[in-house]
């Protein structure tokens, strides 16, 4: 079912591509589209398209641009979750929960093109394709422990600790150089600080001989006083 959008060969090879679909039967990928119910939605920037606490019945594949998450917790703060850059799957984690809600709300922040994927389809897909139903459930779990790492963040009281947790989350060797995710702007939001305040903090740390930094790349020079903050 394709609603008012016809697929070009590029696209059905991008989607075929992601994480979710990696792997499968070359069988499966010849009549992939004629065995799910899908339907399209454009996405338009500054347009919410999900929001906090509304069912998940499909599952959702951004197939191009670029989507906001963000949740609002129990004292009403708005925090930033991540976001979302196509080709991917998202929300994975709802789509087969008892309580299958999604817990945030999803704004585009760059124009693109939504797939939805009928939940029963996904289904009878999934649970006929072990290759399919290993991806699901690893990025599942991949989905989760992001979700932990995220919280873990902001149960810490002061931008220095936050920061600090976020760095050592990178470090997962004796390197001590590490390439992170975000600019400045991006990182205060995720961490859900101020950008004037995550600056000043960062220049403190270097100065105190802490880290050195150069736009996403950054050296841990005292890993034991980095330690000390959290």
């Amino acid at each position: 079912m394709v609603n008012q959008y016809e697929l070009t060969d590029r696209q059905k090879e991008i989607i075929l591509r992601i994480p979710l679909f990696r792997g499968i039967s070359e069988e499966l990928k010849n009549n992939f589209f004629d065995r799910i119910d899908y339907s399209f939605t454009p996405l338009k920037k500054g347009n919410i398209i999900i929001e906090q606490g509304t069912t998940c019945n499909h599952l959702h594949i951004l197939l191009s641009g670029t989507l906001d998450v963000n949740i609002i917790d129990a004292s009403g703060n708005d925090i930033k979750v991540e976001d979302l850059i196509g080709p991917r799957s998202f929300a994975t984690p709802h789509l087969f929960d008892g309580n299958n809600i999604f817990p945030a709300t999803f704004t585009v922040v760059e124009d693109g093109l939504l797939m939805r994927i009928t939940k029963e389809s996904a289904f009878k897909l999934i649970s006929s394709e072990p290759e399919m139903l290993r991806n699901f459930l690893r990025l599942t779990g991949n989905c989760n422990v992001c979700t932990v790492s995220r919280l873990r963040i902001l149960a810490y009281k002061n931008i220095r600790s936050r920061f600090s947790y976020y760095l050592l989350e990178y470090k997962r060797d004796e390197n001590d150089m590490i390439t992170i995710a975000h600019n400045q702007t991006q990182l205060a939001e995720f961490i859900n600080v101020t950008r004037p305040a995550l600056a000043r903090e960062i220049r403190s740390m270097i100065d105190e001989g802490i880290i050195e930094m150069s736009g996403k790349n950054i050296r841990i020079a005292n890993y034991k006083a980095l330690l000390q903050n959290i």
